[in-house]
């Protein structure tokens, strides 16, 4: 096959990965929600159609990481590639696995604030408003890791890749997409997880709504920074030209980092997550420990976030020294 044809093989590929993988995660999410709202609805029926309000707002949050997918997806199918080198083939195919993997972990976080939303209302009618108002919160926090995702897609994209060697250019734009797609993962799923106990929290104990929603906002902050090492590595994969090579060695060293800070990601993006719940669950029930729990959940998040530290270094080396 000509090289026109393998980068048109390749977008077309690209986005059936992008959008594929994108409708798991908001399929997940939006149903994990809509379980909750019946749940709730069957404990308090008569406010079934705020619960139900609820619920669909909710899920159309966790499903605009879908809709950035979408429309990745679709500027591929329709993007211009006549005169592209063979190089970019492989950009498009990172791209698709950078908007894809980071729609997934936004989708499946933003149904947690949304499902402890609908279960909230039926246990606390009179704080609806606030619930709502957290959810939407949380929720859009959730999303900023696809945000991360998207933009990079749309840089493999559209930057001209001209001067990039095929040889191990190939293996950086793919490395790049996986960096920040895999470690999207565990930073939107992470965040979602006190997004969710803050819904639950504000409840069970109203008067705690404001050191509840200062926490889970704290906790879903360092949540991100597993993604936001991810970004640093996809853009350090895009943009240091490495010379050209005939051997397979500089290829391997630049997929290996791409995958290092990827997988090394989603560990510790969860794990902030875990710690960070627990911190705004009991928060919420113990007020006057708010201090000592938030310093406690930051502790925690340090050292699972050491992890996300050793997979970037380790990347970096994969970069700059091998």
């Amino acid at each position: 096959m000509d090289t026109q044809t393998l980068v048109s093989l390749s977008k077309n590929i690209s986005a059936g990965l992008c959008i594929g993988l994108g409708a798991i995660g908001a399929a997940l999410g939006e149903g994990y929600a809509a379980g909750f709202a019946n749940r709730a609805i069957s404990l308090r029926p008569e406010k079934g159609g705020d619960i139900a309000k609820s619920m669909l707002v909710g899920q159309a949050m966790a499903e605009s990481a879908a809709i950035f997918a979408l429309v990745i997806a679709v500027l591929l199918l329709f993007l211009d590639t006549s005169e592209s080198p063979l190089v970019e083939a492989f950009a498009l195919i990172g791209a698709g696995l950078s908007m894809g993997f980071g729609a997934f972990g936004s989708a499946v976080g933003g149904g947690y604030p949304a499902a402890e939303c609908c279960l909230g209302i039926s246990r606390q009618p009179a704080v609806t408003g606030e619930l709502i108002t957290n959810m939407l919160i949380g929720s859009a926090v959730c999303q900023t890791p696809s945000i991360f995702a998207m933009v990079i897609s749309l840089i493999l994209m559209f930057v001209g890749f001209e001067n990039m060697p095929l040889n191990p250019g190939w293996a950086g734009f793919i490395a790049a997409g996986i960096s920040v797609g895999l470690s999207s993962i565990g930073s939107g799923i992470g965040g979602g997880m006190p997004a969710g106990e803050s819904c639950a929290g504000i409840a069970r104990n109203p008067e705690s709504a404001k050191q509840v929603t200062t926490a889970m906002l704290i906790g879903q902050a360092v949540a991100q920074t597993p993604c936001i090492f991810g970004l640093l590595i996809s853009f350090i994969l895009i943009f240091k030209v490495p010379p050209a090579s005939t051997s397979i060695t500089p290829s391997m060293a630049l997929l290996a980092a791409g995958i290092s800070m990827g997988l090394g990601g989603i560990g510790p993006g969860i794990g902030n997550g875990f710690a960070a719940q627990g911190a705004v669950r009991w928060i919420a029930r113990r007020m006057e420990a708010s201090g000592t729990l938030t310093r406690i959940m930051l502790v925690g998040q340090a050292v699972s976030q050491s992890t996300a530290i050793y997979a970037m270094v380790i990347s970096l080396v994969l970069i700059f020294v091998l």
